[in-house]
C-alpha cells in the first residue's frame, strides 16, 4: 500500500466520527452516545440542556447516571433503551409515559428511542439514544382532549340531531338526540355514509350536492329544508346548517351538521294560513250574503208594493184574491228567507246587538203564536199553550227573542204532516225560564240531531223541495239564545215528533210595571203631503208613488240622485223617500246636500235600503236621515212616519 493510500485512509478514519459528532451536534432533539459498555461518549447541546449535564463532565459516566428515567404513573425507575439496544443489537422505540429527572431533580415528560452503534465487522460497539421534550405537546394534546370533551358536553346538551362527518361523509359520531329522535343505534350509524342511513331515506340529491359543496369549497349549509319520509318517523320537515370544521393540527377535518325538525312549526304555519284563509272565505261569504240579501231586496220592495195595490182595490173578483194571496204569502216567504241570509252574515261576525229590556215572556210567546197562527192554521194543525199564571220576567230583546220563538214554531208547523199536533209550554224552575215546543211532526233523524244547530245543517230535501230553505233558520235560533245567556237542546225519535227547549236566565220582577204604548198606525185620512219618492227602481217607485196616492198624498217620482236633488228644489216636499243605491250620485250624497240647502232643511228624509246593519243606519243619520226603513219596507212603517210628520205640520 503506497504512503498516499495510508495517508487519505488516516484521514477517512478520523473524519468520519468527527463527521457524525457535528451531525448529532446539529439535530433539534437530545442526543447521547455511549461505548458498549454504557458509558457515555457524546452529549449534544440539547441534551445537556434537558440533562443538567455538560459533555466534559458526562463523557465516560454511566449512562443510567446522566440519563435518569421513571415511569411517569408510577415513579418507579424504568429501563433505559439503550440497554436492551446494547443486549439485543436492535433498535428500541419507546415512548410509554416516561419521565427525565435532570441533574437539579426537575422533571420533564419525555420520548425515547435507542439504536446500536456497529463496527465494520459488524459488532454493537455502543448506542446512540435520541429524546425530546414533550412537555409542550403534552400540554396542546390535554387542551385538545380538555376543547374535545367541551365539544362533545355541549354536542351532547342539544335538543336536535347533530353528527360530524369526515371528508368521505361517512358519520365519525353522533349525539344522543339524533340516536333518540331518529330511533337509530351507534353501531347502525357510526362508520357509516350519511346517506346510507334510514335505510338510504337521506339520499336527496339537493343534499348531497350541498355536502360535496361543504366538502370541496368550505361553503356552508345554512337553512336548507327538505320534506322527508321516514320509515320510523313517517313526513318530517327537516331543515340541516352544515359548516367544515379544520383542524389546525393532526385532528382529522370534519363536516358539523346540525338538524331540526320543524314539521309542528310548518304544520302550524300551513294551520295559520289555512284559518287565514278560510278567515278570508268566511269574510267575502258574508260580504256576498250582504250583498245577495241587498239585491233581493230591491225586486221585493215594488211586488210588496203591487200587493198592497191591490189589496186597496178590494176587488170581489175570488181568482184575482187568491192571486193576490199567493203572491204575498211568497213575498212574505221570501222575505223571511232574505232576512235569515242577512242575519247570518250580521251573528257570524259579531255585529249584531241585543237591546235588552226587562220583559214578560208571557207576551213574547203570545206574540209568536200570533205571527205564526195563520201558518198553523193553513196546515190545520192544533196548538196547545199552557203558560204559569205569574209573569216570567226576562232581560231580553223582545224583537230577537220573538224571532226565536217564531222559528221554532215555523220548523214544527213545515215539518209536521197536516192535522198535527203543537204544544208550547213555558215554565219556571229555580233560575231559569224553560220554553218546551213539541210537535207531532216528523222527527229528527239520529246523524243530524247532533248537528241539527251547525249552519246550513238540513236534512234530506226531496225532489219537490217541499220541505224547503236555506239551513241556517236553528242555527240563528242557537246563537240568539247564546246571546241571552241561554241554552237550546232538541231531542226527536225519527217519526215520533221533536222537542225544543229553550232555557233563559230569569232576572226579578220591577217594582212597578210600566205599560207600553201601542203601535201608530197610518191614517188613510190624515191631511195630505208632498212626497218626492226617489228610486232607480221604476217599479219600486212607482208601486209606491200608487200606495202613497191611494193614501192621500201628493207624489212626485225621481230616480236618480241629480233629478232628484232638482225635484226637490222645485217640488219643496214635505218628505223624501230617497233610495241609497242610486246612480251618479248616490242617496248620502243627495241628504247632505238636501241638509245644505236652508229651504229644504225642515224636509223629512227616509233612507229606503236594502242595507239595514247598525254601521249602515249610523251612516244614514250622519248623512242627514231622520228615519232609516230596510226594503222592502211594509207600508204599515211608511204610514206611522207619514203620520208623525202630519201631526208636526198641523198648526
Amino acid at each position: 500500500m503506497t504512503e498516499a493510500i495510508r495517508e487519505n485512509r488516516k484521514h477517512s478514519l478520523y473524519s468520519q466520527p468527527e463527521w457524525c459528532r457535528v451531525t448529532l451536534a446539529s439535530i433539534g432533539d437530545a442526543v447521547m452516545t455511549t461505548d458498549n459498555s454504557g458509558r457515555i461518549t457524546f452529549l449534544n447541546s440539547v441534551a445537556e440542556s434537558l440533562t443538567g449535564w455538560e459533555q466534559k463532565e458526562a463523557e465516560g459516566v454511566p449512562l443510567d447516571t446522566v440519563f435518569r428515567i421513571v415511569n411517569e404513573d408510577t415513579h418507579h425507575t424504568t429501563e433505559s433503551p439503550t440497554i436492551r439496544a446494547l443486549r439485543d443489537g436492535v433498535v428500541v422505540g419507546l415512548a410509554n409515559h416516561t419521565l427525565l429527572i435532570s441533574k437539579d431533580g426537575t422533571e420533564r415528560p419525555i420520548d425515547d428511542s435507542a439504536a446500536p452503534i456497529r463496527n465494520e465487522q459488524g459488532e454493537v460497539v455502543g448506542v446512540v439514544l435520541v429524546f425530546r421534550d414533550v412537555a409542550e405537546r403534552r400540554e396542546q394534546e390535554n387542551h385538545l382532549q380538555d376543547a374535545l370533551a367541551y365539544a362533545r358536553s355541549i354536542i351532547g346538551t342539544l335538543r336536535e340531531p347533530f353528527v360530524a362527518l369526515d371528508k368521505e361523509l361517512r358519520v365519525r359520531t353522533a349525539n344522543e338526540a339524533y340516536y333518540r329522535i331518529f330511533h337509530a343505534a351507534k353501531t347502525e350509524t357510526e362508520g357509516h355514509l350519511f346517506f346510507e342511513l334510514e335505510e338510504g331515506q337521506w339520499n336527496v340529491a339537493g343534499l348531497r350536492l350541498l355536502l360535496e359543496n361543504v366538502v370541496a369549497d368550505h361553503q356552508p349549509i345554512n337553512d336548507f329544508e327538505v320534506a322527508q319520509t321516514f320509515a320510523k318517523l313517517g313526513h318530517r320537515f327537516i331543515v340541516l346548517n352544515a359548516r367544515r370544521f379544520i383542524s389546525t393540527n393532526s385532528f382529522p377535518d370534519l363536516i358539523l351538521l346540525a338538524m331540526e325538525d320543524v314539521t309542528d312549526r310548518r304544520q302550524l304555519e300551513r294551520a295559520k294560513l289555512q284559518g287565514e284563509i278560510l278567515a278570508d272565505q268566511h269574510r267575502r261569504k258574508d260580504e256576498f250574503l250582504a250583498m245577495l240579501s241587498h239585491e233581493l231586496r230591491n225586486p221585493l220592495a215594488p211586488i210588496q208594493n203591487a200587493v198592497h195595490i191591490l189589496r186597496l182595490k178590494n176587488d170581489d173578483d175570488p181568482i184575482q184574491q187568491q192571486a193576490r194571496m199567493i203572491i204575498e204569502r211568497q213575498v212574505g216567504q221570501m222575505t223571511a228567507l232574505v232576512n235569515d241570509l242577512l242575519e247570518v252574515s250580521r251573528i257570524t261576525t259579531g255585529r249584531i246587538q241585543l237591546r235588552q229590556d226587562r220583559i214578560i215572556l208571557q207576551g213574547v210567546v203570545e206574540a209568536a203564536v200570533e205571527a205564526v197562527r195563520p201558518f198553523i192554521d193553513q196546515r190545520r194543525h192544533s196548538l196547545t199553550l199552557t203558560m204559569p199564571a205569574v209573569p216570567v220576567w226576562l232581560r231580553a230583546d223582545t224583537a230577537r227573542l220573538e224571532q226565536v220563538l217564531v222559528n221554532l214554531l215555523n220548523n214544527a208547523a213545515k215539518y209536521t204532516d197536516e192535522g198535527g199536533e203543537i204544544v208550547v209550554m213555558v215554565e219556571q224552575e229555580g233560575e231559569e225560564a224553560f220554553i218546551r215546543l213539541k210537535d207531532s211532526g216528523v222527527g229528527i233523524s239520529p246523524d243530524l240531531l247532533p248537528r241539527i244547530f251547525d249552519l246550513f245543517t238540513q236534512a234530506e230535501r226531496t225532489l219537490d223541495r217541499s220541505q224547503g230553505g236555506l239551513g241556517i233558520g236553528l242555527a240563528l235560533v242557537e246563537r240568539l239564545v247564546a246571546m241571552h245567556g241561554g241554552r237550546i237542546e232538541a231531542t226527536s225519535v225519527a217519526g215520533q215528533g221533536s222537542e225544543f227547549i229553550v232555557r233563559l236566565p230569569l232576572v226579578a220582577a220591577p217594582t212597578t210595571e210600566s205599560s207600553s204604548c201601542p203601535p201608530i198606525t197610518g191614517n188613510l185620512n190624515s191631511p195630505s203631503l208632498r212626497v218626492l219618492v226617489v228610486d232607480d227602481n221604476k217599479d219600486a217607485a212607482q208601486t209606491l208613488a200608487v200606495l202613497l196616492k191611494a193614501s192621500g198624498h201628493e207624489v212626485h217620482s225621481a230616480h236618480d240622485g241629480h233629478s232628484a236633488l232638482e225635484a226637490a228644489r222645485v217640488y219643496h216636499p214635505n218628505l223624501i223617500l230617497l233610495d241609497i243605491g242610486l246612480p251618479g250620485m248616490n242617496g248620502f250624497e243627495v241628504a247632505k246636500k238636501v241638509r245644505q240647502e236652508t229651504e229644504l232643511n225642515k224636509v223629512v228624509l227616509v233612507a229606503m235600503t236594502g242595507y239595514g246593519q247598525e254601521t249602515d243606519k249610523r251612516r244614514s243619520k250622519e248623512a242627514g236621515f231622520d228615519h232609516h226603513l230596510v226594503k222592502p219596507a211594509d207600508f204599515s212603517q211608511v204610514l206611522r212616519i207619514l203620520t208623525t210628520v202630519v201631526s208636526q205640520t198641523e198648526p
